[in-house]
């Protein structure tokens, strides 16, 4: 029997990391879809060879990994591109998801899924966890962050669910726009409601 699973989920930006962090350090198990996305890539895989016969050799390094600077500008260039993309690897993800989620031991796991609100529905997550915070911080923070123009950042954002769509189908937000102490108490209190839901 699997356990009670909470998606976890937010804008860039938003603090999805920190938060996550903080869930591990209560010993909660985490799954994170961008860590298994990238193993889906790896050098010589098959979905690796998939996606260069897709799309061309230029998405691919010299030593043969995943070329992602072009594969960004590419997808964010080509929606059609995205699209076979998305229904060539959230498939592959979601059963290595699945894999990983059979061999947890923790009360409640957490799976970090950054597009969770863009992929519904997940027949893995059982509540949906928004890391939420104003536009302006999000920004502030990824320029901090990453080093990338306002302009890009912007570009990202609009490209993901807007902030009111996130917000509806949230069954709990953390607020992120205080301190981190703010931040830690918000976790508390999930945890604990948490651990009463899986019970």
């Amino acid at each position: 029997m699997n356990p009670f699973t909470i998606g976890l989920t937010g804008g860039i930006g938003s603090g999805k990391s920190t938060v996550t962090e903080l869930f591990r350090q209560k010993q909660i198990d985490i799954i994170d879809a961008d860590v298994v996305a990238r193993t889906v890539v790896q050098p010589h895989s098959k979905t690796l060879h998939l996606i260069a016969a897709e799309l061309g050799n230029e998405v691919l390094n010299e030593d043969d990994s995943l070329n992602r600077t072009y594969l960004k500008d590419l997808v964010f260039q080509h929606p059609e591109i995205k699209a076979w993309l998305e229904n060539l690897l959230h498939p592959l993800i979601r059963t290595q998801m699945q894999e990983q989620l059979a061999h947890t031991t923790s009360a409640y796991v957490i799976l970090a899924i950054p597009l969770l609100i863009e992929t519904l529905p997940n027949p893995l997550v059982q509540r949906i966890l928004l890391v939420d915070c104003p536009e302006a911080c999000q920004i502030e923070r990824t320029i901090s962050r990453d080093h990338i123009s306002p302009d890009l950042i912007q570009n990202i954002i609009n490209q993901q669910a807007p902030r009111k769509e996130r917000r509806q189908y949230a069954d709990d937000i953390i607020e992120n726009d205080d301190t981190l102490q703010a931040l830690e108490i918000q976790v508390d209190d999930l945890h604990q409601f948490y651990l009463d839901l899986a019970k």
